[in-house]
């Protein structure tokens, strides 16, 4: 009889462990499953929010402003091109060649974050673009994980033009202000599809922190980001998608 308790015993704690893996392994079938659907239905579906801008609206709230969220969706034959070329230039100028993740900038940014220096990032659009779309704000290594998971899902089911036109409708441009539209209304009163190099670039000089500098008052910094932005423009030929 103590036996047959003992066997049994051993056979619950046996199979706890069992349990818990079949338990973990249809979770992660599930995440997988889902994603994988996610991301096809935005390859056809344009995302019609973003935590970002529910983070941001929050943070409005908070501070007794008023709710803001300014954007409107443009096609990607209706964007500017030197808008498209003014973002490849200014934040990722390996864009249409890598499968994502660009290996010498995320060396760079580690090297240079490991000495102690002003925090950099190394991201790619098609990164950016997984963790505006699908992830929340805020730096851990989790998100990070996360976010290439989905960075290589729209490399995968997405184009490139797709993964462009998403995040230069998305990414936020200002106060309350996300995507090129936007954007161009807001500085230039014009339409996205009519700016200049020089607008464009200047836009695009901004995008590390929308909050702090503004295409209204560019500060010395940001001209000069534009300038590199422009040079770099010249040098970057065609965008052959």
């Amino acid at each position: 009889m103590a036996k047959r308790k003992a066997k049994s015993n051993n056979t619950k704690k046996q199979s706890l462990p069992k349990r818990i893996g079949i338990i973990a392994g249809k979770v992660l079938l599930w995440f997988i499953l889902f994603s994988v659907l996610w991301v096809l239905a935005y390859r056809f579906i344009n995302p019609p929010i973003t935590l970002l801008m529910v983070q941001r609206n929050w943070e409005r709230k908070a501070d007794d402003k008023p709710r803001k969220m300014e954007q409107k969706w443009v096609k990607f034959e209706d964007i500017s091109d030197n808008m498209k070329r003014a973002a490849v230039s200014a934040e990722d100028q390996l864009f249409l060649q890598h499968m994502g993740f660009d290996i010498k900038a995320i060396e760079k940014a580690y090297a240079s974050n490991a000495k102690g220096k002003k925090v950099k990032g190394g991201s790619t659009i098609s990164q950016q673009t997984a963790k505006n779309v699908f992830l929340w704000p805020g730096r851990s290594y989790i998100r990070k994980g996360f976010e290439a998971y989905f960075t290589l899902l729209i490399e995968l089911l997405w184009s490139k033009e797709r993964i462009l036109e998403v995040y230069l409708n998305v990414i936020e441009m200002g106060d309350g202000i996300y995507g090129a539209e936007a954007a161009s209304q807001a500085y230039y009163g014009k339409s996205c599809s009519n700016l200049t190099r020089s607008e464009a670039s200047l836009i695009a000089a901004c995008f590390p922190n929308p909050l702090r500098w503004t295409p209204k008052r560019p500060t010395g910094y940001i001209r000069h980001r534009q300038y590199l932005i422009m040079r770099n423009m010249r040098r970057l030929g065609p965008l052959d998608f």
